[in-house]
């Protein structure tokens, strides 16, 4: 597997990775997508087997904070690490843009997401009430960014 960074000129495939993932009512279209990703501080990473896109995430960071705007994989590539390895991805990202907390938001009915997160050591920071289409609640997560060379310097 390859994950690379894109920008706005993937966003018609992002649009499409992004509907594979969501129901109707959450799916992003490719403007949008695009849009996105030509404001500065954005970040999308494309992941890839052979070549054949799997899914990405979506991320931006300002004023040493970052957010996880959105985390897409195809339903027949999930529980096989890929959501793990882009967001130890996005992390390295952010951190290389100065981010020192990430915070996402993830629907509170979402199992497999909020064990991913917390798995990364993330926690609940707070929660928006029926911030779902469906009406569901989704948590603010809250996940320290470590920088790749704070340990060299403790």
């Amino acid at each position: 597997m390859t994950i690379r960074r894109v920008g706005a000129e993937a966003a018609p495939l992002l649009a499409l990775l992004h509907a594979e993932a969501f129901p109707p009512a959450q799916r992003w279209g490719a403007e949008a997508i695009g849009l996105l990703l030509d404001l500065p501080g954005h970040v999308a990473l494309l992941a890839a087997n052979d070549d054949a896109p799997v899914g990405f995430v979506m991320g931006r960071a300002a004023a040493g904070e970052a957010e996880v705007l959105t985390l897409a994989v195809r339903p027949e590539a999930r529980r096989g690490g890929l959501g793990r390895a882009l967001m130890g991805a996005l992390l390295a990202e952010v951190s290389g843009l100065g981010a020192t907390e990430l915070f996402l938001e993830v629907a509170e009915s979402n199992v497999a997401g909020r064990a991913l997160y917390a798995g990364l050591g993330a926690v609940e920071a707070g929660r928006r009430r029926r911030y779902y289409p469906d009406g569901g609640d989704a948590l603010v997560l809250r996940l320290p960014v470590i920088r790749p060379d704070a340990e060299a310097d403790a």
